[in-house]
């Protein structure tokens, strides 16, 4: 199974359909496992609060993550300073070198400017799903 740490912009993007829909479906499905630490499902739960996501739909993702649906958590992460433009999105790296992920999925400028850390891809959700599930750039 592909271990992925899913960028907060992607996971929003999600609610609203096109290619990061097509990601998460793929985690709702079983097909991918989401790498998760708290600081990022802090963050998720943040935005999709101040977005003004329906509640319902939150609980219900709230719950899959608290079953640990298809999910791997870590509860501590090293300290990486790599995105000097947004310091904040080092924790998706950081997650990343703590699960063992060898994929980040964002629509992060900061982020995909990186484009690779050590032996983590860092690509967008077209890119993902083009290299991982052979589906065509629509």
């Amino acid at each position: 199974m592909i271990k992925v740490v899913i960028d907060t912009n992607v996971f929003i993007s999600s609610f609203f359909g096109g290619i990061p829909r097509e990601v998460i479906n793929l985690w709702r499905d079983g097909q991918i496992t989401i790498c998760i630490s708290q600081s990022i499902l802090e963050e998720y739960i943040k935005v999709l609060n101040r977005l003004g996501i329906d509640k319902h739909e939150i609980t219900k993702l709230t719950k899959l993550f608290a079953e640990g649906y298809n999910l791997i958590f870590a509860a501590t992460t090293p300290k990486i300073e790599i995105v000097k433009d947004d310091p904040d999105d080092n924790k998706f790296i950081e997650c990343a070198v703590e699960l063992g992920s060898k994929t980040i999925i964002s629509g992060d400028k900061h982020l995909l400017n990186i484009g690779k850390y050590i032996d983590i891809k860092i690509l967008s959700p077209r890119e993902f799903m083009h290299e991982f599930f052979n589906k065509s750039n629509r």
